[in-house]
């Protein structure tokens, strides 16, 4: 891929800023650098297959690759979004190579129209940003509260740190004659036709069956899907990523039928093991109610009569806590704008954006 570059001579010696389409570089940087899932080609290539496009800015120090940017870039009605999910990949305490990465991040999504860039930096302590040009913005992409269990301690005492109740379920599901095994290509139509009942079901949004479809295809080992079964019929099924070491539970569906074999939690506690398993240390449920990162403390999933809420994510949250594990929130979004009115104007319109499914 031809491009410009930028190199800075610093007190360490140089570093050099460049573009780069080779995905095995790219990803051995990436895993080697402890850097998320969405920072890794695969999920490039599949946001790349639904509207957006990529580019990759890799910064070097003499033959070493030591911080990257996948940089994912959207049309608007106001011109692109640029936007780098769970990243940029780089040491935030080294204010040299930040500069330089991030210099060559705002070159690029100028090149390409972009309006304002948009960065989720995979870090539960805000980094120095305010000092680069950007701005905290409380409009999110991805969770910015999720519980996160330690897969380090052993099987026995990860299932002693369970809720009673969630241990009982998935002794329950086993004993009746659930069965949890990797799926395969021939089960994405059911997990497909489940997605949709659960989307019916619990009120929100999926992708289209290409997405699922090519998620899986193009994270290749870095994704596995899982599939509950009972005489022979999916009752549900997971998807659970892992890269450089931390598991991620990023899709989950189950259908109407025999729930009360709790399945769901068989499928989690199945995808812990194969986690645990594949070296993970860490098992990401991937979001629940901001409220509760926000004000732990204040930590109630309760309405104001006693009862349990049923809005949002809150059933959720009470199935994902069931597994023990601990509260994380993360830093956030940070806003870098180039066109202050066309950002104003996004500020505004985001909600009729998103409606459209532009800011998806």
């Amino acid at each position: 891929m031809a491009s410009r570059s930028v190199t800075t001579l610093t007190n360490a010696g140089f570093f050099k800023a460049v573009l780069t389409d080779d995905l095995e570089v790219w990803d051995a940087f990436v895993e080697g650098s402890g850097g998320h899932i969405l920072q890794c080609g695969g999920w490039g290539e599949l946001k790349a297959q639904f509207g957006w496009s990529v580019k990759r800015v890799m910064v070097w120090a003499k033959d070493k690759p030591v911080a990257g940017a996948q940089v994912l870039l959207r049309r608007t009605p106001l011109g692109q979004l640029a936007y780098v999910p769970r990243g940029p990949v780089v040491d935030f305490g080294n204010d040299s190579l930040v500069r330089v990465l991030l210099a060559k991040v705002h070159e690029e999504a100028r090149l390409a129209g972009a309006f304002m860039l948009k960065v989720e930096p995979n870090l539960r302590y805000s980094p120095p940003l305010a000092a680069l040009g950007f701005r905290p913005s409380s409009q999110t992409v991805q969770p910015a509260t999720t519980i996160v269990v330690d897969l380090n301690l052993d099987l026995k005492t990860l299932s002693s740190l369970q809720k009673p109740k969630t241990r009982y379920n998935i002794g329950l599901a086993a004993r009746r004659g659930v069965v949890v095994r990797p799926g395969t290509a021939e089960d994405l139509v059911p997990f497909y036709r489940a997605m949709e009942t659960t989307s019916k079901r619990d009120g929100f949004g999926i992708h289209s069956f290409d997405y699922y479809r090519s998620a899986l295809e193009l994270l290749g080992d870095k994704a596995q899907l899982f599939v509950a079964e009972f005489a022979g019929e999916l009752l549900g099924g997971i998807v659970v990523t892992c890269l450089a070491g931390e598991a991620i539970y990023m899709y989950g569906a189950s259908s109407d039928a025999h729930r009360n074999l709790m399945p769901n939690h068989l499928l989690q506690w199945e995808a812990m093991k194969w986690a645990k398993a594949r070296g993970c240390s860490t098992y990401d449920f991937w979001g629940v109610p901001d409220e509760v990162g926000a004000t732990p403390e204040n930590e109630s999933d309760s309405d104001r009569s006693g009862a349990p809420r049923q809005d949002g994510l809150w059933g959720v949250y009470r199935f994902k806590r069931g597994f023990g594990g601990t509260l994380v929130r993360f830093a956030g979004a940070f806003d870098h704008v180039y066109s202050p009115v066309r950002y104003l104007i996004w500020r505004r319109f985001l909600p009729l954006v998103r409606k459209r499914g532009i800011g998806g």
